[in-house]
C-alpha cells in the first residue's frame, strides 16, 4: 500500500506538490491523472526516495522508501525509460540490477519474455526505439517481484499489441493482489483499465474516487433521440423539465432526464421514435471538467488566433 499524507514539495519558489493526501490501495488500478506541471511525477518521485518532501510524508507500506530492506522486491518503477545506459544491452542491464539486488538471474529471462523483448534484449540500448525501452524499464520494474508497482506514462512509444499488453499487465498484477499506481494521459486507456482515479491539478488533490463514481457523478444523464416529429417531442419534454437541444431536422440531445423518461415522453406524445439511447459521459469529458481551472500550461487556439488577426 502506498500512503501519501500532507506531501508538500516546493523547488525554491515553485510548490510543485501542496499538502497532498491519498492512498493506494493493493488489489487495484491507481489512475493518477492531473495536467502537466500537476505534481504527479514530483509525487511518484517522493514515494520513490528521489524527492525529499518540503512537509510531510509518502510510505511505502507503512515506511519511507529509504528504510525497506530490499527496496527492488519490495517496489518496482518505471519513471523515465531514457535513464540507462546507452552502451549496454538490455539483458545486461537487467543482470546488472538483479546481481545489485540479490535477485536470481533466472528472473532476468522470465521478464524479458514477459516484457516481450525478445531478441532486442541483446542488443544495445542506445539502439532501441521508445517503445522498446518502455518494455526494458517495465521488465526492469518487474525484475524482483515486488507488490507495489508505479508506472509514470507506460504506454507513451508502445504499438497497439503494447499497448494491449500493459493494459492486460496492469490488470493482471491488480488481480494478484499488488498495488498499481499509473499515471498517464491517455484517458481512454485509464478509463478501460483503472478502478480508482487520483486526479490532481497544480499539485492540489481533486478528487480521489472510483472510476465508475467519478462518470456518474459529473454532468447531468444526455440523451440521444431521432424521430419524425421532433417539434411535437420537444415540446413534451421541455413540459417535464428536460434541457433539450435540436442536433438537426431529426434529432435531439435531451439532458436531465434519462432515455426511459423520453420513451415514456414520446409514447404519450405518440409520437414514434427511430432511434433512442443513452450517451454516457467519457472519462476525458469528467476529467476535462473536474481540471478546468488547474491548467497552468495551456495553448492557444490556432482558429481563433487566426480569427483575431
Amino acid at each position: 500500500m502506498i500512503t501519501v499524507r500532507g506531501l508538500t514539495k516546493r523547488y525554491g519558489r515553485v510548490l510543485a506538490v501542496d499538502d497532498l493526501s491519498f492512498d493506494v490501495e493493493p488489489g487495484k488500478v491507481t489512475g493518477f491523472l492531473g495536467p502537466n506541471g500537476a505534481g504527479k511525477s514530483t509525487t511518484m518521485r517522493a514515494v520513490l526516495g528521489l524527492d525529499r518532501p518540503t512537509a510531510g510524508t509518502a510510505l511505502v507500506g507503512g515506511r519511507p522508501y529509504a528504510a525497506l530492506g530490499e527496496p527492488l522486491r519490495e517496489v518496482g518503477a518505471l519513471l523515465d525509460p531514457g535513464a540507462v545506459h546507452p552502451g549496454r544491452t538490455g539483458r545486461a542491464h537487467l543482470r546488472v540490477a538483479a546481481r545489485t539486488n540479490g535477485i536470481p538471474l533466472r528472473r532476468v529471462d522470465e521478464v524479458v519474455e514477459q516484457a516481450g523483448l525478445g531478441a532486442a534484449a541483446h542488443r544495445r540500448i542506445g539502439g532501441y526505439s521508445l517503445g522498446m525501452r518502455q518494455r526494458l524499464g517495465i521488465a526492469a520494474a518487474l525484475l524482483g517481484d515486488p507488490g507495489v508497482l508505479l508506472f509514470d506514462e507506460p504506454v507513451n512509444g508502445l504499438d497497439l499489441d503494447g499497448v494491449r499488453w500493459i493494459r492486460g499487465l496492469l490488470r493482471r498484477l491488480a488481480d494478484e493482489g499488488r498495488t498499481v499506481l499509473v499515471s498517464s494521459h491517455l484517458l481512454g486507456e485509464v478509463e478501460q483499465t483503472a478502478d480508482r482515479l487520483v486526479v490532481v491539478g497544480r499539485g492540489r488533490l481533486v478528487a480521489d474516487t472510483t472510476t465508475a463514481e467519478l462518470l456518474r457523478g459529473l454532468g447531468s444523464r444526455r440523451v440521444r433521440v431521432r424521430c419524425a416529429r421532433p417539434d411535437l417531442l420537444l415540446a413534451g419534454l421541455a413540459a417535464r423539465g428536460a434541457a433539450v437541444e435540436r442536433v438537426d431536422a431529426h434529432e435531439l440531445r435531451v439532458e436531465g432526464i434519462g432515455a426511459e423518461d423520453v420513451g415514456e415522453v414520446a409514447a404519450a406524445a405518440g409520437v414514434p421514435l427511430h432511434h433512442l439511447s443513452e450517451v454516457r459521459q467519457s472519462l476525458e469529458e469528467a476529467y476535462l471538467a473536474l481540471t478546468a481551472g488547474s491548467v497552468e500550461y495551456a495553448g492557444s487556439d490556432p482558429v481563433q488566433a487566426g480569427a483575431a488577426r
